[in-house]
C-alpha cells in the first residue's frame, strides 16, 4: 500500500516465503478446516475458534515462526476480502440506509482515531499524536466477517445486518486512509491540515474513478468478448488486484477503488454471468473468502507470542493495561457514538422521523455491541514498515502498537462474540420496519414468474400443449404450483400455514432426493449406465438439494 513502485519485488518475496513454509502453511489450512468444522458442532463464530485455535498452536514447542512480511499484506489479502465485501452487497439496501452507513463509516472512524490518538499520547511515554491516530486508524473499522458469522441464524432486523456490511465497505476505506497520512506524517515528520484535506479529496476521488474504469471495461470484455464462461471466474479473481495495483500506482486510494469497482460488477453481474457461471464464481469466491479470512484470522493467534516477545522497553503487564484500557474505549466509544448518530439526526430532522421509523434503543445497542475487530485491523498493523525512510531506524513502538491491536482483536472478537448471541436472545430485537419475511417474498416471488409462464406458454405454445401430453404436463404443473400456492397464501393463518406447509415439502422433497441418490449409488456399483452420465445426474440432485436446502 506504502510502496506502489515496488509491487514486483514485493511479488519476488511472496515466492520464497511459500517455498520456506509450505508444510507449515499446509499444515494451517488444515488445522482451519478442522477447527471451523468443530466450531460449527459448537455452533460458535469460526473468527473466535480459529483466533484461540492459533493461540493455542503458537504454544507448541519446536513449531517454526511464519514470517510474514508486512507489504505482502495488503496486496495478498486485502484487494479480493474487499471485492468479496462489495459484490455480494446489497446496492439498493445500502442506498435506503445511506445515512446511517456514511455516519458510521466515516464519524466512527474519525471519531474513535481522534479520541485514541490523544488518550494514547496521555498514557503511553514518549507516545506521538501522529502514533496516536495510526492507532486510532488501525483499530477503528470493525469486521463485517465477523459480525455476521455471528449474527448468523440469529433473528436480527434487516436495517441492523445492512447497516453492519455497508459500513465495513465505508469504514475500511476511512481508517485506511487516516492510517496512510499517519504513516507519511510519523515517516515525514510532517502534517499540514489543508494539504492532507486536499490529498484526501483526490485520492478518494480518483480511487472512486480508477475502480469504476476497470470495473467497465471488464464489464464490456465479460459481456461481449468472453466466449467460454471457464474464463469468467478468473477474471472475477484477477479484477480486484488489477484496481488495487492501478490505482496504488497513482498514489491513489486501492481501497475505494475496489469497493467501488466491485459494487459496479456486482450490480450488473445478471448481464455477464449464466447460472452455470453465476454458481461457479459464488463457490469459488467463498472458498477463496474462507481461506483469506481464515488464514488471517488464525494468524492473529499464532503472532500474538511473537509479538510479546518483541516488546522492548515495556513490561507486558505494562502492555496489557494499555491495551485493556483501548479496547474498554474502543467499545464504549462505539456505543455511545451508535446511540448518538441514530437520535441526533432524528431529533433535528421532522422529515426524518416521519420517513423512517425509529429503531428503538435495542438494535442500536446490538449494532454497538457488534463491531468486533479483525482482517483490516490486523492487516494495517502488519503493513506498518519495519523502519523509518533511513531503512536503518526501526519503526517507533511497532511491536506495542501491534500488540494493542492484537489485544483489540482478541477482546472484541472473543468478548463481544460470545456475549453478542446471548444479547440478541435476551432483548429479543423486533422487525420496525416494513420489511417482508424472505420466505414470504421468495413464495410471492414464485407464483408471478409460475403466472408468466403460463401466460408465455398459452401465447406460445397453445396448439402444441392439445396435441403432445409432455408438453401439456408443463402447464398442468405449473398449474398445480399456482394453485397450491395462492391457496396457502389465502388462508387465515397465513405465516404457519405457508411455514408447515413449505416444511413438509422441502421435507418430503429431501427424502426423494435421498432416495434418488441410493438409487444412483446401486447404478454406479451395478455398472448400467456411464460414469460420466451418472456424474451429471448426481451434480442435478447436487443443485436440487442445495435449492431446497435454501427454502
Amino acid at each position: 500500500m506504502y510502496h506502489p513502485d515496488n509491487y514486483l519485488f514485493t511479488l519476488k518475496k511472496l515466492f520464497p516465503l511459500i517455498h520456506h513454509n509450505l508444510l507449515l502453511i499446509l499444515a494451517l489450512f488444515f488445522v482451519m478446516a478442522l477447527l471451523y468444522m468443530l466450531s460449527q458442532r459448537l455452533k460458535i463464530s469460526y473468527p473466535i475458534f480459529l483466533v484461540i485455535g492459533g493461540l493455542a498452536i503458537s504454544f507448541i514447542p519446536g513449531l517454526p515462526h511464519l514470517n510474514v512480511d508486512p507489504d505482502l499484506v495488503f496486496l495478498i489479502f486485502l484487494p479480493p476480502l474487499l471485492f468479496e465485501a462489495a459484490w455480494y452487497s446489497s446496492w439498493n439496501q445500502l442506498w435506503k440506509w445511506r445515512r446511517s452507513v456514511l455516519s458510521l463509516g466515516f464519524g466512527l472512524v474519525l471519531v474513535t482515531s481522534l479520541a485514541i490518538a490523544y488518550f494514547s499520547l496521555h498514557i503511553i511515554p514518549d507516545f506521538t499524536l501522529a502514533l496516536g491516530f495510526m492507532l486510532g486508524g488501525i483499530i477503528s473499522p470493525p469486521d463485517a466477517v465477523a459480525a455476521t458469522s455471528v449474527l448468523k441464524g440469529m433473528e436480527v432486523p434487516k436495517r441492523g445486518t445492512t447497516i453492519l456490511e455497508g459500513e465495513s465497505l465505508v469504514n475500511d476505506a476511512a481508517s485506511l486512509t487516516v492510517l496512510r497520512f499517519a504513516i507519511a506524517t510519523v515517516l515525514t515528520g510532517q502534517f499540514v491540515f489543508q494539504k492532507a484535506a486536499v490529498d484526501f479529496a483526490v485520492l478518494a476521488v480518483m480511487g472512486v474513478f480508477v475502480g469504476l474504469l476497470i470495473a467497465h471495461i471488464l464489464y464490456y470484455v465479460l459481456r461481449y468478448w468472453v466466449g467460454s464462461s471457464s474464463i469468467t471466474t478468473p477474471i472475477t479473481l484477477i479484477a480486484p488486484y488489477l484496481m488495487y495495483i492501478v490505482a496504488e500506482q497513482f498514489h491513489w486510494s486501492g481501497v475505494l477503488a475496489v469497493v467501488s469497482g466491485g459494487l459496479f460488477l456486482s450490480f450488473r453481474s445478471s448481464d455477464f454471468l449464466n447460472y452455470h457461471t453465476r454458481l461457479q464464481t459464488k463457490e469459488v469466491w467463498e472458498t477463496v473468502g474462507f481461506l483469506l479470512n481464515g488464514f488471517v484470522f488464525i494468524l492473529i493467534g499464532l503472532e500474538l507470542p511473537v509479538i510479546i516477545k518483541g516488546l522492548e522497553g515495556y513490561e507486558l503487564s505494562e502492555a496489557i493495561y494499555y491495551a485493556l484500557v483501548i479496547s474498554a474505549m474502543v467499545i464504549v466509544i462505539r456505543i455511545v457514538l451508535v446511540y448518538l448518530s441514530t437520535f441526533i439526526p432524528r431529533w433535528l430532522s421532522k422529515d426524518l422521523r416521519e420517513k423512517e421509523k425509529s429503531p428503538g434503543l435495542k438494535l442500536p445497542f446490538i449494532i454497538g455491541w457488534a463491531g468486533m475487530r479483525g482482517v483490516v485491523s490486523l492487516a494495517s498493523a502488519l503493513a506498518i514498515p519495519l523502519t523509518l525512510s533511513d531503512g536503518t531506524t526501526g519503526f517507533p513502538h511497532r511491536n506495542l502498537i501491534l500488540f494493542i491491536t492484537f489485544v483489540v482483536i482478541l477482546v472484541t472478537l472473543v468478548f463481544q462474540g460470545l456475549t453478542l448471541p446471548l444479547f440478541i436472545r435476551w432483548l429479543k430485537v423486533e422487525e420496525v420496519d416494513d420489511y417482508i419475511p424472505e420466505e414470504e417474498q421468495i413464495e410471492a416471488i414464485r407464483l408471478e414468474l409460475a403466472k408468466q409462464s403460463i401466460q408465455y406458454l398459452d401465447a406460445n405454445y397453445a396448439v402444441e400443449m392439445s396435441q403432445y401430453e409432455t408438453v401439456g404436463r408443463i402447464k398442468e404443473q405449473l398449474q398445480r404450483s399456482v394453485n397450491a400456492t395462492e391457496s396457502t397464501m389465502n388462508e387465515e393463518d397465513k405465516k404457519k400455514a405457508l411455514s408447515s406447509v413449505r416444511g413438509l415439502y422441502r421435507k418430503i422433497m429431501l427424502e426423494l432426493v435421498s432416495l434418488r441418490r441410493d438409487g444412483l449409488k446401486k447404478m454406479t456399483q451395478q455398472n448400467q449406465y456411464d460414469d460420466q452420465v451418472l456424474r451429471v445426474m448426481e451434480s442435478s440432485l447436487d443443485l436440487e438439494e442445495a435449492r431446497l436446502n435454501k427454502v
